[in-house]
C-alpha cells in the first residue's frame, strides 16, 4: 500500500457463517476452478461460534479476506491417548507460528473510469484472532484509478503501522514469492519477484508480534471504510507453508494445526441487496500447498435475514 493511501490491510473482518464450501464452489467456481486449485486484527464476530465445516476446515466469510489461515491446534482436542501418571502435569501449550511463505502469480485486474477499485495479496503472521492487535505481512497490490488505469505494486506492513511501499516494479504474470519471519521481536519480511529478479528483504523490530495464525489472503483494502475490491484475474497460491516455534514446518493442511476458510463477501451498500461481490477460494490441492481465489460479481448475501 502506499503512505498516501494508508491502508489497514488487516482491519474490520467481519464474519459469519456461511453455507459449506464444496457447494459454493460447485455451484459459483464450476469444476474446471477446482481443477485449477491442484489450490485485521479488530474483526467483528457476529457469531460466537463457527459450527459450519467443509473437508474438515472450518468456514468463515469476511468482508475484505479471501483465502486460508491456520491457528494451532487446541491442546484439549489431541488425538494422543493420555499416559497415566501419578503426578499432576503441566498444561500443553499451544505452539505459535514463526514463519510463513507462499507463491503467486500477479494477477491481473479489469478497471472502468470512474471508479477506484483496489486487491492486495499477501502471506502474513497474526490478525485473524478477533482480539489481535497486530498482524505482519508482505506482499502485492493491484489498484484500479478513477481514470480506469491499472497500477501493481508492492509492499509490506507491520499492523498497526502503516503499509510501506516497495519500490520494486511488479506487472501482471510476474511470478511472486514472499515470507515473514519472526525471532522475537525481530521480524524479517521478504517478496522476490522471480520474473524480474528482484529481491527485497527488510528486517524490523516491533514489540509484540502477533504469532498466533499464518495466513494466505486476497483482500479488498479498508481505510477509514471499506474499500471496494477490484475484479481480478484468477489466483493461484502455491508451495503455501508455515512454520512454529516447535520447528515444525507443513502446508496448509498439516494436522499439527487447525485451517479455516475465509469466503470474501462484500458489505452491500443496499442493505436489500441480495448478490455483491466477492472472492471464493477453492480447496486445497492434495498436498494441501495450492488453492485458488477467484472473483466473483454475484454472491448471495442472504440480505433477507439481516
Amino acid at each position: 500500500m502506499t503512505p498516501t493511501q494508508n491502508l489497514n490491510q488487516g482491519s474490520v473482518r467481519l464474519l459469519r457463517v456461511l453455507a459449506p464450501l464444496a457447494v459454493l464452489i460447485l455451484a459459483s467456481l464450476g469444476a474446471t476452478v477446482i481443477q485449477s486449485a491442484a489450490a485485521s486484527s479488530g474483526r467483528t464476530v457476529t457469531n460466537a461460534t463457527i459450527e459450519t465445516k467443509s473437508l474438515g476446515n472450518a468456514i468463515e466469510t469476511s468482508s475484505n479476506w479471501a483465502g486460508y489461515a491456520v491457528t494451532p491446534l487446541d491442546a484439549t482436542t489431541s488425538t494422543t491417548p493420555p499416559t497415566p501418571t501419578a503426578t499432576p502435569t503441566t498444561p500443553a501449550t499451544l505452539a505459535t507460528f514463526t514463519s510463513v511463505s507462499g507463491s503467486w502469480i500477479q494477477p491481473k485486474v479489469s478497471c472502468t473510469k470512474s471508479k477506484a477499485t483496489y486487491a492486495a495479496f499477501w502471506v502474513g503472521l497474526g490478525g485473524f484472532s478477533p482480539t489481535s492487535q497486530a498482524l505482519e505481512q508482505i506482499g502485492s497490490q493491484a489498484t484500479c484509478t478513477t481514470a480506469g488505469k491499472a497500477k501493481y505494486s508492492m509492499w509490506y506492513e507491520l499492523v498497526p503501522a502503516a503499509s510501506v511501499p516497495i519500490r520494486f516494479k511488479v506487472f501482471p504474470g510476474n511470478a511472486l514469492t514472499a515470507s515473514v519471519k519472526v525471532n522475537g521481536t525481530q521480524v524479517v519480511l521478504q517478496i522476490r519477484n522471480l520474473t524480474r529478479k528482484t529481491n527485497f528483504t527488510k528486517t524490523l523490530f516491533m514489540a509484540e508480534p502477533d504469532l498466533s495464525s499464518a495466513e494466505w489472503i486476497a483482500e479488498a483494502p479498508t481505510g477509514c471504510a471499506q474499500l471496494p475490491l477490484a475484479k481480478f484475474s484468477p489466483l493461484t497460491f502455491t508451495k503455501s507453508s508455515a512454520t512454529t516455534s516447535d520447528g515444525h514446518t507443513g502446508t496448509i493442511s498439516d494436522v499439527s494445526w487447525s485451517p479455516t476458510v475465509i469466503n470474501l463477501e462484500e458489505t452491500a451498500s443496499d442493505l436489500l441487496a441480495t448478490e455483491t461481490t466477492g472472492a471464493l477460494p477453492s480447496p486445497l490441492s492434495t498436498n494441501g500447498a495450492s488453492f485458488a481465489i477467484v472473483w466473483q460479481e454475484a454472491i448471495s448475501t442472504g440480505a433477507v435475514s439481516h
